[in-house]
């Protein structure tokens, strides 16, 4: 099952934190949920429910705050 750890206001954001988190080996995907106000759009970052913990890590140590 599939976890949303975030939701990118842009599809930029989403593709840049997508692409840290796989660098790091977590298995990532991203799910565009609406649009924002900027009409890029709201996406979420899902991960698979085992790898949450390992996710949340990464994000630490690469500084990103929730």
């Amino acid at each position: 099952m599939w976890t949303v750890i975030y939701v990118a206001q842009s599809m930029d954001g989403a593709s840049r934190l997508e692409k840290r988190l796989s660098d790091h080996g977590v298995l990532v995907k991203t799910n565009r949920i609406g649009k924002s106000k900027n009409s890029d759009g709201l996406y979420e970052i899902l991960v698979p429910e085992a790898e949450v913990e390992d996710a949340c890590s990464v994000l630490e140590q690469i500084g990103f705050e929730f």
